[in-house]
């Protein structure tokens, strides 16, 4: 039988068919081989200076040296680093806009605002875990309290009118105190200020008695011995006050909290060029480069294997209830 020769059109047609299916595998490939080839951006969203832009800027350098491409650090604060995190998510994903995020903006900001530009998670691809700090229980050392025991004593003598200062409603410190007013069963009075530096300035002049607020904002007092460290929210000791027990260890038993810094992109990365990021972030992260460089002012790098996307969803959880006990609400 003879056979009917193939239709040139159909031929052209069918090639053509084959070209757009293997073009974007052909272009997600290069993409990933040549990844990156220009700089970076890594979103700070608080401003300079503060612990999170203390964690980035060591991270950045490290990263740019790893990649052989600039870093460039761009600080967009704003509405408790919504701003900047809005800013990501609605970035291209593909790997050059990159955020360093935080437990307000990836944990707690999703219950604490009424309404959120953007997804904590379904806006972000999860790169890595890269450092943490735990909150420290502390008061002005003229205050009777030698311990936590001291202190749950003196909640349930007087209800209610024990107060506590912190960063702001909301916040790391805010919530770790109402945590802890939940586990150990007493009831406390929350004065929240603008910024941990208005707070802890009240609490050495004692216009407060007690503080909740994340370990590097109150270490510089606590060993010029202004303040007294009572305890603080890891599962572990700080190395930094070794002497100063965990609130577990202190009676609260499975009690942790900490604030913690993350490196997300945006939603629908590559998968090669996640692993490629991932791999540099943790490696940088378990290096001893970057504990230098992030010094003994109380943030420790996270050196555990730790799946990020699993982790934000059981913060997310835990804070979220955290927020929704509290009552805390920003419009």
């Amino acid at each position: 039988m003879k056979k009917t020769p193939a239709n040139p059109r159909r031929r052209f047609a069918l090639a053509a068919l084959l070209g757009l299916i293997a073009t974007p595998l052909a272009v997600t490939q290069a993409s990933a081989q040549s990844f990156p080839d220009k700089p970076l951006r890594l979103i700070v969203p608080f401003p300079a200076g503060g612990p999170t832009d203390i964690v980035a800027r060591p991270l950045g350098q490290l990263l740019s040296d790893s990649l052989k491409q600039p870093v460039v650090i761009d600080n967009r604060g704003g509405a408790g680093g919504s701003i900047g995190a809005d800013l990501v998510a609605k970035s291209p994903p593909d790997g050059y806009t990159l955020i360093m995020a935080t437990v307000g903006t990836h944990a707690i900001n999703g219950s604490l605002y009424k309404k959120l530009p953007y997804d904590p998670v379904k806006d972000f691809t999860p790169i890595a875990l890269v450092a943490s700090a735990p909150v420290a229980v502390v008061v002005n050392p003229a205050q009777p309290y030698k311990s936590i025991g001291d202190l749950v004593s003196a909640a349930n003598a007087n209800p209610g009118k024990v107060a506590f200062g912190s960063a702001g409603s909301g916040t790391p410190g805010h919530l770790t105190g109402e945590m802890f007013a939940a586990s150990a069963g007493v009831k406390l009075q929350h004065v929240p200020y603008k910024g941990s530096a208005p707070a802890v300035t009240d609490l050495l002049g004692g216009q407060i008695p007690m503080m909740f607020d994340p370990l590097q904002s109150v270490i510089a007092n606590v060993r010029a011995g202004k303040l007294r460290a009572l305890a603080i929210s890891s599962t572990k000791r700080s190395p930094l006050l070794p002497d100063v027990p965990t609130l577990a260890e202190a009676g609260l038993k499975g009690f942790e909290s900490t604030a913690w810094w993350a490196v997300f992109a945006p939603a629908g990365l590559p998968a090669d060029v996640t692993a490629k990021l991932k791999a540099e972030v943790e490696k940088i992260a378990r290096s001893d480069a970057f504990r230098e460089k992030l010094g003994n002012l109380g943030v420790a790098p996270v050196t555990d294997a730790v799946n990020l996307a699993d982790f934000q969803k059981a913060e997310i959880v835990k804070w979220g209830k955290a927020v929704k006990d509290s009552g805390a609400q920003v419009d």
